[in-house]
């Protein structure tokens, strides 16, 4: 099967789940008509066919599981005669953490305290400006602040309820801020660090933006994903149990 690259991922996540239930029907209809009065076996072979097509499709690898489950957990909650409203609720809870995602393909990282650890560490002996792109619930920022209270950090959220949490979280935390807004739309310019936990898909377009904003001797720090066609100047291993990688740059230098 021959991937669209351009394909939207809404798109694309429609698209496998109805030639998932194309399939997962077809087979049952040839093979073994009597399983259509086992919905929940049908849910999960149309799951499987689903998550099979989204592979295919080359869709980032988070949607694999979504379209495992969607429908055998459809089926399933169709017997709890749940009020429409629980379900809107759910629905309200999920956009409001994971706002723009389909957009942005960003999925909603954390970052671990060894991580900020490797980080603080990476920071010069003095006072500097350190912002993280796309910050989530505050806790990578809060425990660097803490490390380095003669720093300032400030981070930058789109998701509602991540943001509302990290302002919850850094406050009383003097040298820490956060704001919401896209961080398309921040610039780069005054910061001495600057911190990313995205997804492989935005990275080419924040090197452009880095190389482009960042000064001479401003440090990128991306949490696992390289930018494409650049060697880091550092690579930093964080012993953790995801053995996350620290990918580091200086855009303005194009090291």
């Amino acid at each position: 099967m021959v991937s669209d690259h351009s394909m939207p991922p809404l798109r694309t996540a429609l698209l496998a789940q109805l030639l998932g239930a194309l399939i997962a029907i077809g087979l049952v209809a040839l093979l073994y008509p009597a399983l259509f009065g086992q919905p929940i076996v049908v849910a999960v072979l149309q799951g499987s066919c689903a998550a099979f097509t989204s592979y295919k499709l080359e869709a980032p690898p988070w949607w694999h599981p979504i379209h495992l489950g969607f429908m055998p957990l459809v089926v399933e909650a169709s017997k709890l005669d749940l009020s429409p409203g629980w379900y809107l609720g759910a629905f309200a809870l999920l956009l409001a953490v994971y706002w723009r995602v389909a957009q942005s393909r960003v999925p909603l990282y954390l970052s671990n305290e060894k991580t900020a650890a490797a980080v603080a560490a990476l920071l010069p002996n003095r006072n500097c400006r350190v912002i993280d792109l796309g910050c989530g619930n505050g806790t990578f920022l809060r425990k660097m602040a803490r490390l380095r209270p003669d720093c300032s950090f400030c981070g930058i959220e789109y998701a509602p309820l991540p943001w509302l949490w990290a302002r919850l979280l850094c406050i009383g935390v003097g040298n820490c801020h956060v704001t919401y807004g896209n961080l398309w739309h921040q610039s780069l310019a005054d910061f001495d660090l600057v911190y990313t936990f995205l997804s492989p898909v935005p990275m080419p377009e924040l090197w452009s933006k880095a190389c482009a904003e960042m000064r001479p001797g401003g440090l990128l720090v991306s949490n696992t994903f390289a930018v494409p066609g650049h060697e880091p100047m550092q690579v930093v291993d964080v012993v953790d149990r995801r053995a996350t990688r620290l990918y580091c740059y200086l855009p303005a230098d194009r090291g």
